[in-house]
């Protein structure tokens, strides 16, 4: 059954430590993601993406406004939404069957069991035969695949990324990009996921949140075939589109 996610009028105000002023970093911002598709939230550096995506997470509290998950309103982290976050943030003493295990191990599961769930998720990653590596011997990209697998290993409703792409060279990118999408077509889970790239969000995302200076200046949806032709005319088009927007 596909999850749903509403984020409603949610804002978040900082308190500067010098001088007592106010930072406004989410404006009053509303949007539904897709049940069980991907949602990216695109926009420049500063727009108030991680912000937004740490208090769906729980990780942060809106000064105003409230997220529902499949209608509960989410009051802190919770094992239905896990966040895989820009670095990998692996344990480096853990090979890599024992770093996705970890959420399974915390949450008691005997080990053979979690074993078993944890070759499952690295086989959907592609990285069946590294069980036994460390971090230190993957590279970036593989290190990133882990960290997904470790997320995904816990069956949470919602997958939140945060920009996890953006430390690869852009022929891994766009690499890890179509193998999100054959993940994401095995688990039907409902992602949100951050980017500052609009080819990225157009190619990942059938729903688009733009977001900038802490606003949605538009919630587009992408009426194209999911396997997508980055030189299509189609293509093109709808990067055209969100750029501007945002511009």
């Amino acid at each position: 059954m596909s999850v749903t996610v509403k984020v409603q009028g949610i804002t978040k105000v900082f308190q500067q430590v010098e001088g007592g002023q106010h930072v406004t970093a989410l404006d009053n911002v509303t949007f539904d993601a897709i049940p069980g598709g991907i949602t990216c939230i695109v926009g420049p550096s500063g727009s108030g993406k991680t912000t937004l995506l740490r208090i769906i997470a729980g990780l942060e509290k809106p000064t105003a406004g409230e997220v529902l998950v499949d209608g509960s309103r989410v009051s802190g982290p919770g094992p239905d939404r896990v966040m895989v976050f820009q670095e990998h943030e692996l344990f480096p003493w853990r090979n890599v069957l024992q770093n996705v295990e970890f959420g399974l191990e915390a949450r008691g599961l005997p080990a053979n069991q979690r074993r078993k769930i944890a070759e499952e998720y690295l086989e959907l990653v592609g990285l069946k035969g590294a069980e036994n590596k460390y971090p230190k011997e993957l590279s970036t990209g593989m290190k990133q695949r882990v960290g997904i697998a470790r997320a995904l290993a816990v069956n949470p409703k919602v997958l939140l990324m945060d920009e996890p792409f953006s430390s690869v060279d852009a022929f891994t990118r766009m690499m890890l990009q179509e193998e999100l999408l054959y993940i994401w077509r095995m688990t039907s889970k409902t992602i949100l996921f951050v980017t500052h790239s609009v080819e990225e969000a157009v190619f990942l995302g059938q729903r688009i949140v733009v977001l900038n200076h802490g606003r949605v200046r538009a919630t587009t949806d992408i009426d194209i075939p999911q396997t997508r032709n980055r030189t299509s005319h189609e293509f093109s088009e709808a990067v055209k589109q969100i750029f501007r927007v945002l511009h």
